[in-house]
């Protein structure tokens, strides 16, 4: 396992778990693909993930004693061309933070999100769909993805998300 501080978070080489197809509602806007998801993760869980992958000793390693146990929706930014997801948003209660995905690099650097200078994350959330997705995409390495995603397109992704989340209750 690579772990490092990188400029923005730190880094691993274990990818994110990946959507549950069960539990995402997938929405087309503009040229993404954006999964919301409602998870409950625990050290069983991503047991079961990564089991019959190299990443879960590396995973065991970098988790916190007794394992990460959290839950909150998720918000999964893909390129519907290749169904890679390069942004990450975990609203999760205890522990929210979020996720720059590099295809290239083959990383995945997790950012801890802080409610003290930031608030509620859901609302910081959609403030960066609506004002940063393009700038977010490109730290990724998703330059093409990103010059195609408008102030259109933020606004659209940040408007349909919001409105998927009061439909599941997790937004006022």
């Amino acid at each position: 396992m690579v772990e490092h501080m990188s400029r923005v978070g730190t880094t691993y080489n274990i990818p994110p778990a990946p959507p549950d197809p069960d539990s995402t509602d997938w929405l087309d806007i503009g040229p993404l693909q954006v999964g919301v998801e409602y998870r409950k993760v625990d050290p069983q869980a991503l047991e079961k993930i990564y089991a019959d992958t190299e990443h879960l000793a590396d995973l065991e390693a970098a988790s916190p004693e007794g394992g990460f146990t959290d839950e909150g929706v998720s918000l999964h930014i893909v390129n519907p061309d290749d169904g890679f997801e390069h942004v990450r948003f975990d609203m999760f209660v205890d522990e929210p933070h979020y996720h720059y995905v590099d295809k290239a690099a083959d990383t995945n650097t997790i950012v801890h999100f802080d409610t003290v200078a930031h608030g509620p994350m859901v609302e910081w959330t959609l403030e960066q769909l609506r004002t940063r997705l393009p700038e977010m995409l490109r730290h990724t390495g998703a330059s093409t993805l990103a010059d195609a995603v408008g102030d259109r397109d933020g606004t659209a992704v940040a408007e349909q998300v919001e409105a998927k989340l009061r439909e599941i209750g997790e937004y006022p």
